[in-house]
């Protein structure tokens, strides 16, 4: 970048060399004269500047372009967009195109295309379905992942220590025996209910662990799956119908949309509904142990300014993010019959009005 802008410098003296040579001409070529000295001046003086060191309490403005996808937006997607542009605007780092693919896989690929071609310094990618469609294209933009639960899995990288696939980033695994172990502990259970999608590998993943879980401690589960949010409704009542006694909701996009319907099904049925997000929680779910959204999205943006500042991506590994607090939905807590003194953990509890 600098060897270019000292290249223009050079190609604007020359220009405004030749102006002179040529005399006074025209008024259009003493105006050109003038602009090239102007540009000139400005461009010797920004390469000045990017030789010295940014004053003190100010930040040096860099003009890396960097892209942000999305599949879907929802309230946790948007709280880890806010960490990661406002992280790397506080480096300097504002050249950022953020779009999302409104659940369109199609639209995913034309953005994953478009921001893959070597235009864009970096990609940031939010959760998994992003991430492995810009992996999958095997390009040598640099890719930063934000809150892929299971990257191994998922397949987009294949040592969280040593990065390949030139993708990195941070994972919020999900811990599935700890929300399930709080969930024996506050509503015990005979038989659990688990929902999913069936077409996210984030969340089948989740819902293997519960059941290799669940096996372990000899714990009964009727798994049900739902297309499409249009289906949960009729997944949820069957669910219900079979007896179980609480249910479990992974991260997934799909029963994102419809969860509400979900929880005030459960609400009216006083079926307790654990989660893996606090975004969930706060759209009617009864509890989680959560990661903090935001924060997610600053370590992502840490990682990302690490590579846009020369660090190898194989030499920034991914970092796993553990939980922050429990989260309780205190109208379904109220549904429930339960009060705070209840909810019987270790972290601290963040009701959510």
């Amino acid at each position: 970048m600098k060897n270019m802008k000292k290249f223009t410098a050079l190609c604007l003296a020359a220009v405004m060399g030749m102006s002179l040579f040529a005399g006074c001409g025209s008024s259009s070529s003493a105006e050109t004269g003038a602009a090239a000295s102007s540009a000139a001046a400005e461009s010797t003086a920004s390469a000045a500047g990017e030789s010295e060191a940014p004053a003190e309490g100010s930040t040096a403005v860099s003009d890396a372009k960097i892209g942000l996808i999305t599949l879907v937006e929802n309230g946790a997607f948007m709280d880890m967009k806010s960490g990661i542009t406002d992280k790397l605007a506080a480096a300097g780092y504002t050249n950022v195109d953020y779009q999302c693919a409104g659940g369109d896989t199609t639209a995913l690929q034309t953005i994953v295309t478009s921001m893959t071609d070597g235009s864009y310094d970096l990609v940031i990618t939010i959760a998994t379905p992003p991430t492995q469609a810009v992996v999958n294209v095997e390009s040598d933009t640099p890719n930063v992942f934000c809150a892929v639960s299971a990257p191994v899995a998922a397949g987009v990288m294949s040592d969280l220590e040593a990065p390949d696939k030139n993708s990195t980033g941070v994972s919020n695994a999900i811990p599935v025996s700890e929300i399930l172990s709080l969930a024996q502990a506050v509503t015990p259970a005979e038989k659990f209910g688990l929902i999913y999608s069936g077409n996210e590998d984030n969340a089948t993943n989740t819902i293997k662990q519960c059941k290799e879980y669940l096996d372990s401690v000899n714990i009964a589960y009727v798994e049900k799956t739902a297309p499409t949010a249009n289906d949960i409704e009729t997944a949820t009542n069957a669910l219900i119908e079979e007896g179980v006694q609480a249910i479990f909701v992974p991260n997934d996009s799909i029963i994102q949309d419809g969860v509400t319907t979900l929880a005030n099904i459960c609400k009216e049925n006083k079926i307790p509904t654990y989660c893996a997000s606090a975004t969930t929680v706060a759209s009617g779910c009864f509890a989680t142990l959560a990661i903090d959204d935001y924060g997610i999205g600053e370590k992502a943006a840490e990682k990302a300014i690490q590579i846009l500042e020369g660090t190898a991506l194989t030499d920034v590994p991914a970092e796993v993010v553990g939980i922050d607090y429990c989260s309780i939905n205190k109208t379904t807590m109220e549904a429930l019959g339960l009060t705070e003194d209840a909810i019987n953990t270790e972290y601290e509890v963040n009701v959510l009005e």
